[in-house]
């Protein structure tokens, strides 16, 4: 998660993007969450590999790890030299089995993880695989080809970003063999040459379909995200008290934080309110408001709103940053 989320601006100007909420937690948390509970061990150690994000971000990343009942780990990468790259930076946690995650993707599935296989590489089907690495696979359901953003067809079985790796010493050992020997793609150190390296030497390869996949890579796609964490997740969240707010109604599902406050307002479906967040004489649908901001007067829907913002208005599609005041 070291990367600068350039497309999640400005959301991501203060914050990382994997600890921007949905449905009222930081997306890595939600992740974190999902690849523990498919695990039929013990997760000892949860390593981060981020930038330079400050003390209180790797103060958080921590606690999430110990939730968890694992061991927190913060890993530098200074900088942005490709997904091999990134995943050396935390080297020290390659051993044994091992999951690696990006963390702006979440998941919906129900398996527990085959932990015997050599190495399984978790894919979703898409419409449009030209945007996405994809796998190829033979009639024993082995991967046979790893294909970045082919420009005609050769699958529609899309690499969503989550890998399973019964050996992670051997992992790290490719990956120190690309960087020793300066083996780059397009400028960078590629993941997808370690395993193709990997297979080449025997390693079997298979997949893990999930259900569902969901991207946090922009606006649009977070605030979809959300809603469906929260159609996911709506046993999990804390129960909405629907008295405590001022001739408002709540349609859920919904989050709704510590000392929000509502009145004269429509919230929901679909929408996730950081604590001590104010709403006065608003609807508010489908968005994702985050914590102490201030909304009057407003008709959002599809929106994103930082921590401390302000809005009065008129109806929008809004996506404002931290600490912003628009009326």
């Amino acid at each position: 998660m070291a990367g600068m989320g350039k497309r999640m601006r400005p959301h991501t100007l203060t914050v990382p993007k994997p600890l921007i909420p949905v449905a009222g937690k930081p997306i890595v948390e939600w992740l974190v969450e999902d690849l523990v509970k498919v695990c039929s061990e013990k997760v000892n150690e949860i390593a981060f590999v981020i930038g330079r994000f400050g003390e209180e971000t790797e103060k958080k990343l921590i606690a999430i790890a110990e939730k968890q009942g694992a061991k927190g780990t913060i890993h530098y990468q200074e900088e942005a030299l490709g997904t091999a790259h990134a995943i050396m930076c935390a080297e020290s946690a390659l051993t044994e089995k091992t999951i690696v995650a990006f963390a702006d993707t979440l998941f919906k599935a129900d398996f527990k993880l085959e932990e015997e296989n050599d190495s399984i590489i978790w894919v979703h089907k898409v419409e449009d695989p030209r945007a996405f690495g994809v796998v190829k696979l033979n009639d024993k359901n082995e991967i046979t080809d790893f294909v970045e953003k082919p420009e005609h067809f050769v699958s529609d079985l899309a690499i969503i970003g989550i890998y399973y790796f019964k050996d992670g010493e051997n992992l790290k050992k490719e990956l120190k063999y690309l960087l020793d020997n300066d083996i780059k793609e397009k400028g960078e150190y590629q993941l997808t040459n370690a395993l193709e390296n990997m297979k080449n030497k025997g390693l079997r390869f298979v997949p893990g379909k999930v259900e569902e996949w969901l991207d946090c890579g922009n606006k649009d796609a977070t605030v979809y995200t959300n809603r469906r964490m929260l159609e996911i997740k709506q046993k999990e969240l804390p129960k909405i008290n629907h008295t405590s707010y001022s001739n408002s109604v709540v349609i859920e599902p919904c989050f709704i934080g510590h000392g929000v406050k509502i009145s004269n307002s429509i919230v929901g479906p679909y929408v996730s309110l950081g604590d001590g967040t104010i709403i006065e004489n608003s609807n508010i649908s489908n968005s994702i408001i985050q914590t102490s901001a201030k909304i009057k007067n407003a008709h959002i829907s599809n929106s994103m709103l930082g921590n401390g913002s302000e809005y009065h208005g008129k109806p929008a599609d809004l996506s404002i940053s931290d600490y912003t005041t628009i009326k």
